[in-house]
């Protein structure tokens, strides 16, 4: 599986941004999928999974309520909505999948990854 995020970029605080990640190889709805980031000088850190139908959803606390991910299996994409940003969302976001029965929120129970994309909210 090759995992391809893109649509990060600079926005100002309070502003909204929509990260898609493609999947090719085999189609994404065999996996888990999720989204992690990671600032400058800090550890990657989990913000959103969704299960393989879409049907449950799993948050970071730092993030519930502002954030949703959800995907499209026929388009093999899943997206995150990122809305009402705050400085501290600044970081590079990567998808990843996952094979395991449930959402992970470890980044050692993803088995791909994509290259990351950069999200820059600035104040």
């Amino acid at each position: 599986v090759q995992l391809q995020a893109s649509g990060g970029g600079l926005v100002q605080a309070g502003g909204s941004l929509r990260l898609s990640c493609a999947a090719s190889g085999r189609t994404d709805s065999t996996y888990i999928m999720g989204w992690f980031r990671q600032a400058p000088g800090k550890e990657r850190e989990f913000v959103a999974g969704i299960s393989r139908s879409g049907g449950r959803t799993l948050y970071a606390d730092s993030v519930k309520g502002r954030i949703t991910i959800s995907r499209d299996n026929a388009a093999n994409t899943v997206y995150l909505h990122l809305n009402s940003l705050k400085p501290e969302d600044t970081a590079v976001y990567y998808c990843a999948a996952s094979s395991r029965a449930l959402v992970p929120t470890t980044s050692t129970m993803y088995d791909y990854w994509g290259q990351g994309t950069l999200v820059t909210v600035s104040s």
